[in-house]
């Protein structure tokens, strides 16, 4: 009887922690493949936003709107009222959309810009759902490669497409460039980055860690292992093609780059961002006190004016439109 009545408190904290480890498990997984802060803006408030943009703003000279499907997903071209030098194709993040990241071509006032929502979650949550799961850049980046395939279709070179993004869209554009540059045709433009996460692995873990260390972190690990599993079960898909290191390796990158590094970053490590940039022949890297997605804040003018700092480096004004001729306008 003694040695029952230390069993069992024994055996209730093992089954509580067991408890636990499925219970987060289960909501990290189902969080890695459906962001659960993520709902998608009704079409109303989308177009008003789009026409404010194309009426131009804040400095901006605005533009107009066209669209077209490319292989069942829906781009949509912004063209500037006068020839541009190139295009800027604005990639999304985790938990975000087309309209979350438009706003963006605010920053590239000289040049046209391209946008579309990976794998089509807005439309499909608008419709009612069910929507395609994230699959944290395993097949999103082949979205974007496909897209730039389209724009090179269209006329415009691959040395005049430049990639934007930032949190899981810099991981997107990272792991997309890495395709691009494999096949042999040559850099693009540029890409600007900022708080791209290492891994689902490495950003499950750090969901399980959020922003402060507590004891019971030493189970985050496990946890994190587990839930990248899972969620490749739920989003049909290999968690290691997630993996940005592994995408890199064996590569020197020749598209320059432009790096935001969020030094206190605990979902997108910096010494992971240190080594992705490693990757590049050309690059800066602009180190920021903050978390990701906060740079622009930090810096405020400074964000935007590196920005345009890379972009005339990249697309020089005094240069014209070069042997390539004006670019096609849609």
């Amino acid at each position: 009887m003694r040695r029952a009545a230390w069993l069992l408190p024994g055996l209730a904290s093992l089954l509580g922690i067991i408890g636990f480890l499925g219970w987060k498990t289960r909501s990290v997984a189902r969080e890695l493949v459906d962001p659960p802060f993520y709902r998608p803006q009704p079409l109303a408030r989308v177009e008003a936003t789009y026409r404010e943009l194309a009426a131009g703003q804040d400095g901006d000279p605005g533009g107009t709107w066209s669209s077209a499907e490319v292989e069942g997903l829906q781009l949509w071209r912004f063209t500037r009222h006068t020839p541009s030098p190139g295009v800027v194709l604005l990639l999304h993040g985790f938990g975000d959309d087309r309209w979350g990241t438009s706003p963006a071509l605010k920053w590239f006032p000289r040049l046209d810009a391209a946008i579309f929502t990976y794998r089509n979650r807005d439309d499909a949550l608008r419709r009612g759902g069910p929507a395609p799961s994230v699959t944290f850049g395993a097949m999103e980046s082949r979205e974007v490669v496909r897209m730039v395939h389209h724009l090179e279709a269209s006329g415009v070179p691959r040395g005049r497409i430049l990639l934007l993004g930032r949190s899981l869209g810099a991981s997107v554009g990272l792991m997309a460039l890495s395709e691009l540059e494999r096949e042999g045709k040559g850099p693009l433009a540029g890409i600007i980055w900022e708080g791209a996460p290492a891994s689902t692995r490495s950003f499950a873990e750090r969901l399980v860690r959020g922003p402060e260390d507590r004891w019971w972190h030493i189970l985050a690990p496990p946890i994190g292992a587990a839930a990248t599993f899972a969620a490749g079960r739920m989003g049909e898909y290999d968690p290691a093609d997630t993996d940005l290191l592994r995408r890199l390796d064996g590569l020197r990158l020749d598209t320059p780059s432009l790096c935001f590094l969020a030094v206190h970053d605990r979902l997108a490590p910096p010494d992971i961002q240190r080594s992705v940039a490693a990757h590049f022949r050309t690059g800066r890297i602009i180190e920021v006190p903050t978390w990701h997605l906060h740079c622009a804040e930090v810096l405020g003018p400074n964000y935007t004016g590196a920005i345009h700092t890379a972009v005339d480096t990249w697309f020089p004004p005094d240069t014209g439109r070069g042997p390539a001729g004006p670019l096609p306008i849609h």
